[in-house]
């Protein structure tokens, strides 16, 4: 007679360390409300290209174009605030 072991399990590790981020929210918001010189518009552009690597496989290229799509937000949130800023001064100079 042969016993089974019912006490079997099957584990599945996923790592979520090598799935890079898409910054595709924060492209999103940055195209709508803070696109200045197009910024938030190309980084949105590179958000897709990063979320299509994803989907193929590619972690690499994934990371490369998200990292793009990251610094140009940054850049499109330094350009927008520091442009307000200063509109906010030029009208308040202003009679």
């Amino acid at each position: 007679m042969v016993k089974e072991d019912s006490s079997r399990s099957t584990v599945i590790n996923i790592n979520s360390n090598n799935v890079p981020k898409d910054y595709i929210t924060w492209s999103t918001f940055n195209t709508v409300f803070m696109n200045s010189c197009c910024l938030g518009f190309i980084a949105y552009v590179f958000s897709v290209k990063s979320r299509d690597r994803k989907m193929v496989g590619d972690v690499t290229g994934a990371q490369d174009y998200a990292t793009t799509a990251k610094r140009l937000n940054i850049s499109a949130v330094i350009v927008s605030v520091i442009s307000f800023i200063l509109i906010i001064i030029v009208l308040s100079q202003q009679k």
